[in-house]
């Protein structure tokens, strides 16, 4: 293990800081870490939204920049006066990476680029890349361990992929501090209503139909946002350079059982389950080895069962977050009506 870095007295550095795990990690970090600074660079696409951190707008320790990773100038500015950067920008969506996949390559793999130079140029201590446990591809039995070979198979994670390797290569070409970590499925507050369980949570409390892919038996290992804002905290404290860790809470639950759990926390009959035909090619599993993140002393502290309770109350008991994109943002309007409604 390696000698515990200080955070004392340090400016972080969060791109994708108005997304759901930049705020998310950004709220954390504030409050646990009393004398430490952070600076949001974000371009405020779709996803990302100010109103994630209207608790901290008028912090002293915390500053917003608007712009975009692919910006080198701006990038390159930024990166003079920090001293560490937790890199969470990114382009998340499988399914509208199905439908486009340009952006996904832009910010992905050209944005993490122009963060990898800049960090060329600047003294930075430690660089968190995130990247995604999709990047291993389905796997029906057993566990991907970080050595495993990498195999994508939708535009999103092939980009994060790529990005994912840009890291490591710079990283053995060049020494940078980069560490590259690799969760698997967040959820939480903040998230943004098209991904899957904000998606079923708002649609169930507007009585609408929850479109379930296939026959919803796709498997996915669910991890609360906080224990993930943790494993990061963990690895910029204690993570060896150059290293993957996989990220996950080892809490498999099928499609269908998700779907069936948000109703029955919000009293909801199963009814609303609607099937539609399966998104191409979708992953069937993902399944992570973590013992490599647990030798630096983390582990997740809430099980899916009760995370997904509280998750589902927080959307229940703020509606005018999650409305006022779903009946306002042209953005995720198109992509429903595009996406889903071909689907009936």
């Amino acid at each position: 293990m390696v000698e515990e870095r200080t955070i004392s007295g340090k400016i972080l550095l969060v791109t994708g800081g108005a997304g759901f795990i930049g705020s998310n990690f950004i709220h954390y970090w504030l409050n646990k870490y009393s004398d430490s600074r952070i600076v949001n660079l974000d371009k405020l696409t779709y996803a990302g939204n100010l109103d994630n951190l209207k608790e901290v707008e008028d912090n002293p320790r915390y500053e917003f920049v608007r712009g975009d990773i692919c910006d080198r100038e701006l990038v390159d500015e930024v990166f003079q006066r920090i001293d560490g950067v937790v890199h969470l920008a990114a382009e998340t969506h499988v399914d509208r990476s199905i439908l486009d996949a340009g952006e996904f390559v832009k910010t992905d793999v050209l944005g993490s680029f122009v963060l990898f130079e800049a960090c060329r140029q600047a003294e930075i201590e430690f660089f968190i890349h995130v990247s995604t446990d999709e990047v291993y591809g389905s796997r029906e039995e057993g566990f991907f361990q970080e050595d495993d070979p990498l195999n994508p198979t939708s535009p999103y994670s092939a980009s994060k992929a790529g990005g994912d390797r840009l890291a490591y290569a710079y990283t053995k070409t060049y020494g940078l501090p980069i560490i590259i970590c690799r969760p698997s499925n967040n959820y939480g507050s903040y998230q943004y209503p098209e991904k899957f369980i904000p998606l079923f949570t708002t649609n169930a409390l507007e009585d609408k139909p929850l479109p379930l892919y296939g026959k919803g038996l796709n498997v996915r290992d669910w991890l609360f946002v906080e224990d993930n804002c943790r494993a990061i905290d963990t690895l910029i404290r204690r993570g060896h350079f150059g290293d993957v860790y996989n990220i996950g809470a080892n809490d498999e639950v099928t499609n269908i059982v998700v779907a069936e759990r948000i109703l029955e926390v919000l009293g909801k009959p199963k009814s609303l389950i609607k099937y539609v035909p399966d998104r191409q090619g979708h992953d069937l599993r993902y399944a992570l080895d973590c013992r490599k993140i647990h030798d630096l002393g983390w582990k997740p502290a809430k099980r899916f069962e009760n995370g997904l309770g509280e998750t589902v109350r927080w959307y229940e008991e703020y509606p005018d977050w999650w409305k006022k994109i779903k009946e306002k943002s042209k953005e995720f309007k198109s992509f429903y009506e595009t996406y889903y409604q071909k689907r009936k």
